[in-house]
């Protein structure tokens, strides 16, 4: 049983490592990354100053949150296409636009999370 817990925890420990590794990486080399942790700092503290209810509040900062992933992921996947080609091929673009895309629609919910939380 302590074995399975210590093996448990070194796995944690690793998969913390590795997290960190690609956010740094990514905010190193992905401008559009930045842009998103700053839009979603302003977000958060315009939701944190704002009278807003703790589910509205929860809500937009989960979806902020979930911006960053989406970024997060179409970078993966914008690597993972060039690492094994930088020739322009239909799938290859198709691939980078879906994960443009992803980052695109996740904008879009918090978007209109902040609308309905604003009109609402």
């Amino acid at each position: 049983m302590i074995d399975k817990l210590v093996y448990t925890a070194q796995r944690l420990v690793l998969r913390t490592k590795w997290s960190w590794s690609g956010i740094v990486a990514t905010w190193r080399g992905e401008h559009s990354f930045r842009t998103w942790v700053w839009a979603n700092l302003a977000s958060a503290l315009l939701a944190c100053v704002l009278d807003l209810s703790g589910s509205e509040r929860a809500l937009i900062l989960a979806l902020g949150i979930l911006i960053l992933a989406a970024e997060l992921l179409n970078t993966a996947i914008e690597d993972a296409v060039d690492y094994v080609s930088t020739d322009e091929h239909p799938l290859a673009k198709r691939a980078k636009d879906a994960g443009s895309a992803g980052v695109a629609i996740s904008a879009f919910a918090a978007g209109v999370a902040w609308l309905c939380v604003l009109i609402g």
